[in-house]
């Protein structure tokens, strides 16, 4: 769960918030300047979760490493192992 408590912290929230918006740069850039309209719209598409994730506190993989999808949760569960 070492995974799941890094991307509940405050680094792993904008970790997720910067990959996001680097998606989302580089699919405007890809319709805007590369012509490829589909792949830049995909990238944009494909952004938005982890942005939004970082910004909602939510991590989408968390449970496929048996962590609750909300981080608030993640760091709970944390803090009542830790004692």
């Amino acid at each position: 769960m070492t995974f799941a408590a890094f991307m509940a912290s405050p680094a792993g929230r904008f970790l997720r918030a910067i990959v996001g918006l680097a998606l989302i740069g580089g699919g405007v850039l890809e319709a805007a300047f590369a012509n490829n309209t589909i792949l830049g719209i995909a990238l944009v598409v494909v952004g938005l979760l982890p942005l939004l994730a970082g910004l909602f506190d939510f991590c989408v993989v968390a449970p496929l490493f048996g962590a609750p999808l909300s981080g608030a949760k993640v760091r709970a569960s944390q803090h009542s192992h830790a004692q």
